[in-house]
């Protein structure tokens, strides 16, 4: 069975940073898009960023430029999510997600969730 796992998430200041963990099971990482989205209480769930390992494929919303990044490490068919310089408007519940578009945009949908870390930065 496909399965994706986060962890990292928690309470942060404004400023401070964390790193969130992507563990998958069931497939190889290098042969899907994977994803993070985040969702904020009252507001839709958007694409934050994605790497397709394969075609070397990453994708970064606007809003997380210059501070989020992300990385796959294949042996241990984990993704990763380093953000920096957290600021409150990044308080959300991150999911994990995999998918077959390797533009990294999901237009094909999203194949796989995890179910969500939670991730709040106070101000």
């Amino acid at each position: 069975d496909v399965q994706l796992v986060e962890s990292g998430g928690g309470l942060v200041q404004a400023g401070g940073s964390l790193r969130l963990s992507c563990a998958a099971s069931g497939f190889n990482i290098d042969d899907l898009a994977i994803g993070w989205y985040r969702q904020a209480p009252g507001k839709e769930r958007d694409e934050v960023s994605c790497i397709h390992g394969r075609s070397g494929t990453t994708f970064k919303a606007d809003s997380v430029q210059g501070r989020f990044t992300i990385s796959s490490d294949t042996a241990k068919n984990t993704v990763y999510l380093e953000m920096a310089s957290l600021e409150p408007d990044d308080t959300a519940v991150y999911y994990c997600t995999a998918g077959t578009d390797q533009s990294c945009r999901f237009r094909h949908g999203v194949n796989y969730w995890g179910r969500g870390t939670q991730v709040t930065v106070s101000s």
